[in-house]
C-alpha cells in the first residue's frame, strides 16, 4: 500500500515551526527549509545538507514538495508568457506572466473557476470547479521562476481563475509566503489581491495582511452592477465602498484600484462616467479602465478607444487618478477576462481521450 506523503511545500512559516516541534526538531528548521525552497531552489530533501540523515530520511519517507509542472507553454507576440497548468485531478488552470521594462508581474489563479459568474469574463463561463490548495498556489510561482529565471518576478497580482477571497484560508497562507523573508521576499506593496466585493472578507483581510487592493467594480449603480458582478446583490456598492475605505484607512494604503472593464453601450457612457466620478471622488480612489477582451460565445461588444478616452477625461476633470490597461497576451487568450476559454477546450479534449481509452 502505497502511503501518501504530506506536501509541505504551501505551508507558511509559523505552520512549518508547528511541522518541525511536532516532530521534535527545533523552530530554525523551518526557515532552513524556507530558505532551501525560495533561496536556493532546492525541492530535494536528500540536497538539504544542514538537515542530519535522519530527518531527512524522515522527511523522504512522509513529505514532499510538489508542484505541477505546465502541459503546454505559449508565448504572445507583445512577450506575454502563460502556463497551462495540469493538475492531478485533470482540472487546468492558467497562470500568466506579464514583462514590463521595470517590473515583471505574474498573474497567480487561486481556483479552477469561479463562482462569482461575471458575465463578461470567460472564467466565469467555466463555471466552479474547486479551491487551489496553498502549494497549489505558491506553485505557479516556482513554476514561472523556474522557467523565467532569477530575478524577473517583481510584482504578483491575484487576478487568474477564481475569486481570491472565496478561498480565503489558503490564499492567506501563499501571502504570507510570498512576503515573508526567508520566502519570496516580495513586498507586500508589490502584492495585489483582486476581488469582485466580498465584503466581510475585505475587513478580515485588512486585519491580517497589508497587500495591495484591487477592486472589481465595472458599474457605478446597484441596477447594473447587479447584472455585471452577481455578489453586488449581497454587497452592494455602498457597502462595498466602505468597506473599501476602511481597508485604505487601516493600512495606510494610498489608494485602491477599482478595475472597470468597458462594455460597448453597456456602462460606457457619460452618464457613467460622471456616476462613478461622483462615487470615488475625494477618496483614496484609482480607475484602472480595462478594453474589453472577447472571447467565444460572449455577448458583449468592446467600447471604442476614443469613448473609453472621453470617459477616462471625465474621470481625470474629477481629480481621480485614472490608467486605461493596456491590452496584453489577447492573441494567445491570456488578456484580461479570457482565461479559461482554451482550458475548456483542453478539459474536454483530455476526457474524450479518457473516455475513448476506457472504450478500447
Amino acid at each position: 500500500m502505497t502511503i501518501k506523503r504530506q506536501n509541505i511545500l504551501g505551508m507558511p512559516l509559523e505552520d512549518l515551526v508547528s511541522f518541525f516541534n511536532e516532530i521534535e526538531e527545533k523552530d530554525y528548521r523551518a526557515k532552513q527549509l524556507m530558505q532551501w525552497i525560495y533561496s536556493k531552489h532546492i525541492y530535494d530533501f536528500d540536497l538539504m545538507t544542514n538537515f542530519n540523515l535522519e530527518l531527512r530520511s524522515h522527511l523522504n519517507q512522509n513529505c514532499s514538495l510538489d508542484f505541477d509542472d505546465a502541459i503546454r507553454s505559449e508565448l504572445s507576440e507583445d512577450g506575454t508568457q502563460k502556463w497551462l497548468i495540469g493538475k492531478k485531478d485533470n482540472q487546468i488552470i492558467e497562470t500568466v506572466f506579464i514583462p514590463e521594462e521595470k517590473r515583471g508581474t505574474l498573474c497567480i489563479s487561486s481556483q479552477v473557476g469561479c463562482l462569482i459568474d461575471c458575465p463578461f469574463c470567460a472564467t466565469g463561463h467555466q463555471g466552479f470547479n474547486r479551491n487551489l490548495s496553498s502549494s497549489e498556489i505558491i506553485g505557479q510561482v516556482l513554476l514561472a521562476r523556474e522557467e523565467l529565471g532569477e530575478g524577473r518576478l517583481t510584482n504578483i497580482v491575484f487576478m487568474g481563475m477564481g475569486e481570491p477571497l472565496a478561498n480565503y484560508p489558503e490564499v492567506i497562507k501563499a501571502i504570507k509566503i510570498l512576503n515573508d523573508p526567508h520566502g519570496c521576499n516580495i513586498s507586500r506593496r508589490r502584492i495585489t489581491v483582486s476581488t469582485s466585493g466580498l465584503v466581510p472578507q475585505l475587513y478580515k483581510l485588512s486585519e491580517e495582511v497589508g497587500v495591495s487592493l484591487a477592486v472589481s467594480l465595472h458599474a457605478a449603480n446597484d441596477v447594473l452592477r447587479d447584472e455585471l458582478v452577481p455578489i453586488n446583490r449581497k454587497h452592494p456598492i455602498g457597502e462595498l465602498l466602505d468597506a473599501c475605505w476602511h481597508y485604505a484607512d487601516f493600512q495606510n494604503l494610498r489608494s485602491v484600484t477599482f478595475e472597470y472593464t468597458m462594455l460597448k453601450g453597456v456602462n460606457d457612457s457619460a452618464k457613467d462616467a460622471k456616476q462613478l466620478s461622483k462615487l470615488l471622488k475625494n477618496k483614496p480612489a484609482k480607475v484602472n479602465l480595462i478594453p474589453f477582451n472577447p472571447f467565444p460565445g460572449v455577448r458583449f461588444k468592446p467600447t471604442d478607444q476614443n469613448k473609453i478616452n472621453d470617459f477616462r477625461n471625465i474621470l481625470l476633470e474629477s481629480g481621480i487618478m485614472t490608467t486605461t490597461r493596456k491590452t496584453r497576451g489577447d492573441d494567445i487568450q491570456a488578456a484580461c477576462g479570457q482565461l479559461s476559454g482554451q482550458v475548456m477546450n483542453l478539459a474536454k479534449k483530455t476526457l474524450r481521450q479518457k473516455l475513448k481509452k476506457t472504450l478500447h
